[in-house]
């Protein structure tokens, strides 16, 4: 990375994945593949699927609504102003309470964004389709696991 990068409350790359909005904040290719920044908004219910990541560090710090994040089988509510570190190789599955919610992901390193683009041109709830999230997790480090 080279140049400074600034994205806006309007900016960066968008995809409809179904229950929720997915928006780029910064990408791998901005960050050297350092990490990536992403924003995901949405209504309530789960948002995905149980997963794991074998090579990266997720991380989720709550913007708006109430969540309930089941990580390595432990359910932690959170709310506004909640951070969440989930690390390598553990489990993890969030769903979004009445009135859905906001929240920010940090990706180490970055890349899995173009997981999620990919997910938003197939059906439109592919991010909590197990057998989509299977068919493209061969090329991503996000693999379904049993709940």
């Amino acid at each position: 990375m080279t140049e400074p990068l600034v994205t806006g409350s309007t900016d960066g790359r968008t995809t409809d994945l179904g229950v929720v909005r997915f928006r780029l904040i910064a990408g791998a290719d901005a960050t050297g593949g350092a990490f990536s920044l992403a924003e995901f908004s949405g209504q309530e219910g789960p948002w995905t699927v149980p997963h794991v990541h074998r090579e990266m560090e997720e991380s989720f710090y709550v913007l708006a609504g109430r969540f309930t994040f089941t990580i390595a089988g432990e359910e932690i509510k959170a709310g506004p102003d909640t951070y969440l570190l989930v690390p390598r190789g553990t489990a993890h599955v969030m769903r979004a309470h009445e009135g859905g919610g906001r929240f920010v992901t940090l990706m180490v390193p970055g890349g899995l964004e173009e997981m999620f683009f990919e997910l938003g041109s197939l059906s439109a709830d592919a991010l909590r389709d197990p057998e989509a999230r299977r068919a493209v997790s061969a090329k991503y480090d996000s693999i379904p696991v049993e709940s």
